[in-house]
């Protein structure tokens, strides 16, 4: 199926590694120009230049934006670097696990900074430009949690529920403009937040990496961590032209496992 996407501008942001970085390798498979980020300089140098290889093109396609999303300087940044994207695929690191009883004001403001606050601005910066252009699409990566919250990841969940809250009502605004806004909740893949995970079961229980691995699989219904290139691919569909009628909407990507009936 041709996606529709070549020659539209795309941004990921939080993009180096992890869930970001498939999907800049999946946009620019599809013929997308990408513009990637993170903060430091040469973790960002060095990623370009493997995405580029993974995605089997040549880095004409990639550019890069160094800057911090929970500054309006680095959002500046970034949007400086592609005024007119067509795609914005909004992504940043989620605040630590703890305990609501230990939360001080800073906490919550820095999850709220970084997990409503940063992906709202870059949507306030980009979507006129798409609506005026009639074309656009937006991604936010939020979390599975959003939908199945857990006691110790309140600050996460608090403030990507905001989000969602937020671009459930965006999306009607911008739907007869042809601009889509869409969640995609993942959950269990393997990326570095899941070796860590692993690296933590095995410091705490005193047990090899394959088996700490082993216990997390045995934890999603697939029995199986979801590979990132599987995430990256479902986001290009729904940034593409076919799914133009497809907005407003939290997308499971966890195997399965979630136990709700919507």
């Amino acid at each position: 199926m041709n996606l529709g996407l070549e020659n539209r501008k795309a941004i990921v942001c939080a993009s180096s590694r992890g869930l970001g970085r498939a999907c800049a390798v999946s946009l620019l498979r599809e013929g997308a120009a990408v513009t990637i980020n993170s903060r430091n300089k040469d973790t960002l140098d060095e990623a370009r230049t493997q995405i580029a290889a993974e995605a089997g093109v040549d880095g004409s396609r990639i550019q890069a934006a160094v800057g911090d999303l929970n500054t309006p300087e680095g959002r500046d940044a970034l949007v400086a670097a592609c005024p007119d994207a067509d795609i914005l695929v909004t992504n940043n690191e989620g605040p630590p696990p703890g305990e609501f009883t230990k939360w001080e004001l800073e906490d919550w403001q820095a999850a709220l900074d970084a997990n409503m606050l940063a992906p709202a601005f870059m949507i306030k910066a980009l979507i006129p430009g798409m609506k005026e252009r009639r074309f656009g699409r937006i991604i936010n990566i939020t979390s599975a949690m959003v939908k199945s919250p857990n006691y110790y990841m309140g600050l996460s969940t608090a403030a990507r529920s905001g989000l969602t809250a937020l671009c459930k009502g965006l999306s009607v605004d911008a739907a007869p403009f042809n601009v889509t806004i869409n969640n995609m909740l993942p959950e269990r893949f393997d990326t570095d937040r899941q070796e860590r995970m692993a690296q933590f079961a095995m410091a705490a229980k005193g047990i090899t990496r394959d088996e700490a691995r082993a216990e997390i699989c045995e934890t999603i219904a697939a029995k199986r961590m979801g590979q990132p290139e599987e995430f990256g691919d479902a986001c290009a569909f729904l940034c593409s032209a076919q799914a133009g009628f497809i907005s407003g909407q939290n997308l499971q990507l966890d195997g399965g496992s979630y136990a709700g009936l919507i």
